[in-house]
């Protein structure tokens, strides 16, 4: 299928495929309108990364390159600052959070969460338990970038703990194997070494964003008890 930019919906991207008319919207796949309605696009996992943080795990990638007919309607490099200050159609109100927050949203196991991202970038490890499921979110040796995992080690029926580590080829060891996990979530040291961790979809969006298309959500906070 071939899909165009149709619109903003809720400042959400919104799109439409040549073939059937039918509208999708960005943040959730899903077929809002047309012949295709209640349909929804299969997720491809993707990685928000520092291109240089990139560039080390992916030594022989390649970047698109600009479109030089278009360069002048690119956004400009500041584009996230001054989106930061841009009003928004919807609000949702929520204690220590302004509307265009940045957060770090998960839907799985039957429930949805949002971590505000300077929290993450804050604690640099986070576990945490969704619809009774253990997580441990991580962040990168850049500093910046944020990746998820099922708290489960491959092979072992003991449920670990992770604790943050910086040294250069780890981000994090377990207490149930003493193995030591990096940002890829691959143990490089210990009774795991070679295994991987089980990757949990993340998205950085918005608050209000994320909480519009998520209105079962809940929001992260230092000192909760996981559920």
């Amino acid at each position: 299928m071939t899909f165009h930019l149709a619109g903003i919906n809720n400042q959400n991207f919104l799109m439409r495929d040549e073939e059937t008319g039918t509208f999708w919207q960005q943040i959730s796949g899903a077929a809002v309108s047309g012949p295709l309605k209640g349909k929804k696009l299969v997720l491809v996992h993707s990685d928000e990364l520092t291109l240089q943080l990139w560039k080390t795990e992916q030594p022989a990638g390649t970047v698109v390159k600009d479109a030089a007919l278009y360069t002048a309607e690119y956004a400009r490099k500041d584009w996230d600052v001054q989106m930061a200050k841009a009003p928004t159609v919807i609000r949702y109100a929520q204690a220590g959070m302004t509307q265009r927050t940045i957060v770090m949203g998960i839907r799985a196991f039957g429930t949805s969460r949002a971590y505000p991202y300077d929290l993450l970038l804050a604690e640099k490890l986070v576990k945490d338990r969704l619809g009774g499921v253990p997580i441990v979110i991580v962040v990168g040796p850049d500093g910046q970038s944020v990746r998820a995992f099922r708290a489960a080690v491959p092979g072992s029926s003991a449920e670990p703990d992770f604790y943050r580590m910086s040294d250069s080829g780890a981000m994090m060891m377990d207490d149930a194997t003493g193995s030591r996990w990096n940002f890829q979530g691959c143990a490089v040291e210990g009774k795991a070494l070679g295994a991987c961790l089980t990757r949990v979809d993340i998205i950085k969006d918005y608050w209000f964003d994320w909480r519009h298309y998520n209105a079962d959500t809940s929001v992260f906070a230092r000192g909760q008890p996981p559920h």
